[in-house]
């Protein structure tokens, strides 16, 4: 009587040619294993070592720089006679302020890089809005006499003239000899800056950059 259980079966693999494998593992075409692969680093390092990357991307520029500052050399700046730095980033074509001259002015004290006190952004009393707002003083008087507790309207709504930011006291004296139309730089000491009080980002007993620029001379009548 014939046996009711099947015959086993046995299965052979037959092994595929070593160029091409079933199953290739991810070690099959890692990077580092094909032939003349580099890693990035390692070509990074390759590179430098050879000068391209110094060659091909210089240092990176200074923040001045980056943001289309004029970046000025400590030797180019003149010395005023109450010994302010300064230098004239463009001369002007205009009248000469002197002493005495009611003036209208920009100004931006930059510290670091970064604009702290500005009178491009004088306030409005409706609203936080802010203005481009010159300011006015008399070229040699004392800093902070113009700063009184009146109003003013112009196309940009109603504003104060307190509201307007304060400026360090080195610029009622080296705007004299500037011509209108004229941008200046001062180096602004402490002691003429904002002293131990400081102002803004500016902290106490900080050196800043003044820049100024000369936009009118206003007449007493205009006054």
């Amino acid at each position: 009587m014939a046996s009711s259980a099947l015959p086993s079966r046995t299965f052979y693999r037959r092994a595929l040619p070593s160029s091409a494998p079933s199953h290739p593992s991810r070690e099959t075409f890692a990077p580092c294993c094909l032939p003349g692969a580099v890693s990035r680093r390692r070509a990074a390092v390759q590179l430098l070592s050879a000068g391209f990357l110094t060659s091909v991307a210089p240092p990176p520029p200074s923040l001045a720089a980056r943001r289309g500052r004029i970046v000025v050399p400590p030797e180019d700046y003149a010395t005023a006679p109450d010994g302010l730095k300064y230098y004239d980033l463009v001369e002007g074509k205009g009248p000469i302020a002197e002493k005495g001259s009611a003036v209208q002015v920009h100004f931006d004290c930059i510290y670091r890089g970064i604009t702290a006190v500005s009178s491009r952004e004088s306030k409005l009393l409706a609203g936080n809005r802010s203005i481009a707002q010159p300011y006015e003083f008399t070229v040699g008087s004392l800093p902070g006499k113009e700063r009184k507790r009146d109003f003013a309207d112009n196309a940009n709504g109603l504003y104060s003239a307190q509201a307007a930011p304060k400026p360090p006291a080195a610029m009622y004296t080296i705007t004299e000899g500037m011509k209108v139309g004229g941008k200046r730089r001062v180096i602004v000491p402490p002691e003429l800056g904002y002293g131990k009080r400081g102002m803004s980002e500016i902290p106490p007993d900080a050196p800043f950059e003044l820049d100024i620029e000369l936009l009118e001379l206003i007449s007493p009548a205009k006054k």
